[in-house]
């Protein structure tokens, strides 16, 4: 696969030589170069946002908490009830990780 791609910018770069007879030979190469480049890191970046949103985990998966926490910075509280393990990381506010407020033993 990597061989058509460096066969095809070669041939641009041939292409591209003939047709500006009056330019360098190392500005076409850079050029030929940079267009790769961005067009790879662009069709990458489409490929990304085009990948489907992945399935919900089957109901049976997530477990049943009760924790609440409490932000460091503005007060406000979270009360989660359902997670994919039994001890789940805090959750983000005010670009901080918010305090455990209850254990998710207590009853």
């Amino acid at each position: 696969m990597f061989r058509h791609r460096y066969l095809a910018l070669a041939v641009v770069a041939v292409c591209a030589f003939l047709v500006t007879r009056g330019a360098s030979v190392w500005g076409v190469i850079i050029a030929g170069v940079a267009s790769y480049v961005i067009i790879s890191v662009g069709l990458a970046m489409l490929g990304g946002l085009a990948s489907p949103i992945p399935e919900p985990p089957p109901p049976g998966e997530l477990r049943k908490v009760r924790m609440t926490f409490q932000c460091a910075v503005c007060g406000a509280e979270v009360r989660m009830t359902a997670a994919a393990t039994e001890d789940p990381e805090p959750p983000r506010h005010c670009l901080e990780e918010m305090r455990v407020v209850t254990n998710p033993y207590d009853d």
